[in-house]
């Protein structure tokens, strides 16, 4: 019964070995992340993934799953059931994260597929500047390998084929590779096409470093050739400060920027024109009203005043018990409106009657005079 099970766990190992293919053994840093894709049949593409923590993969843990996520966030994963590759993603690396399996759920026993992290506080014998990288339709790509680990330099594209020479070509585009340098081989890929568009991985002996690349239309006017650069460390594995490490020799091509076209200020600038224009006729006629309205004020305030004065009086000199009457009128002037005026400006009409005392005449008789005056004032 034992033997069985044997058996049947290798048949399923093997069986798994078919079923996922991925990189083997990776070169990284401590505190780094890292990420793995798994390329898997197409016949498991709506069956549950996951990444296996372990050496002995009928004891390793479910760290993440793509029906579970991590709470902690020190595992990522996704499925792309386009291309059938799953890839998982772990984070803060350290030490004791070294050995892993991709595996997917089956109905009788999972398939997995064993990978593992060499994990190192000094600097990876093997590494790239970023793991995804952009290529442009028709255009070439270029990614510079640097390594401190001897044996066979290959570039790959997973679960296809590989370029070990110094040319080759990868799914109809062309794939030259050199030394350029000691320690350093270049490899360039030349007509990009959207196919393109997947995971590689450059190899130095037993240790290769994945590579995403997406080649996506160039939206830019002018055509541009991107340089991706792929670092190793050489000697001794050792670089002893960054600047060091930022001496490291980088090639790319320049790029070209379409030159700014003066026409796109054309509507900015009569937008500009018309507003400052519409501000001033609006000023212009606000003050034109302001003016009027000044004038007016003005007028009314500064008319002239005209007073006149009419007496009756009596030919002859008064006789003797004769009444005598003085009247004075005066034409008032025209009420102004009373918001133009203060209130000391209203009209004010004054009346007197004095009387005055009787005199007596050399005859002895009584006269009575009367004095009245009225007035209108303002």
């Amino acid at each position: 019964m034992a033997a069985h099970l044997i058996v049947l766990f290798l048949f399923s190992v093997l069986k798994g070995v078919h079923s996922i293919t991925t990189v083997s053994k990776v070169s990284v840093k401590a505190g780094n992340s890292i990420s793995i894709p798994c390329l898997y049949h197409y016949q498991y593409t709506d069956h549950v993934k996951y990444l296996c923590k372990g050496y002995f993969w009928p004891s390793c843990r479910h760290a993440v799953k793509t029906n579970e996520a991590d709470p902690s966030g020190k595992y990522l994963i996704s499925d792309d059931k386009k291309q059938q590759i799953f890839t998982v993603t772990i984070n803060r690396l350290t030490n004791q994260n070294t050995h892993y399996w991709c595996g997917l759920e089956n109905r009788a026993l999972d398939n997995g597929v064993y990978f593992q992290l060499l994990v190192t506080n000094g600097t990876p014998s093997l590494y790239v500047d970023h793991q995804r990288i952009t290529g442009y339709i028709g255009e070439n790509i270029t990614i510079r390998c640097h390594h401190s680990n001897s044996g066979e330099m290959k570039w790959c594209r997973l679960g296809r084929n590989c370029v070990t020479g110094s040319s080759g070509s990868i799914d109809g585009t062309t794939v030259t590779a050199h030394m350029s340098e000691p320690n350093v081989f270049t490899v360039t890929m030349s007509g990009l096409k959207s196919e393109n568009s997947g995971w590689y991985w450059c190899a130095k002996g037993d240790i290769q470093i994945p590579v995403y690349l997406t080649v996506t239309e160039n939206t830019t006017t002018t055509p541009t050739t991107i340089s991706i650069i792929s670092h190793a460390v050489a000697g001794n594995g050792k670089i002893s400060t960054m600047e060091q490490w930022n001496n490291f020799t980088i090639v790319e091509n320049k790029q070209h920027r379409a030159s700014f076209p003066p026409k796109i200020l054309i509507i900015p600038l009569s937008v500009l024109i018309v507003i400052v224009i519409v501000v001033l006729f609006i000023w212009f006629i606000l003050r034109h009203k302001q003016s009027k309205a000044e004038s007016s004020v003005t007028a009314i305030v500064g008319q002239e005043v005209t007073y006149s004065e009419v007496r009756t009086k009596k030919k002859c000199s008064p006789k003797a018990g004769d009444k005598v009457t003085y009247s004075e009128v005066r034409p008032k002037k025209k009420r102004l409106p009373k918001s133009s005026f203060a209130e000391s400006d209203m009209e004010l009409v004054h009346s007197s009657v004095v009387e005055k005392q009787r005199n007596k005449r050399a005859e002895g008789k009584e006269t009575e005079v009367t004095y009245s005056t009225l007035a209108n004032l303002y």
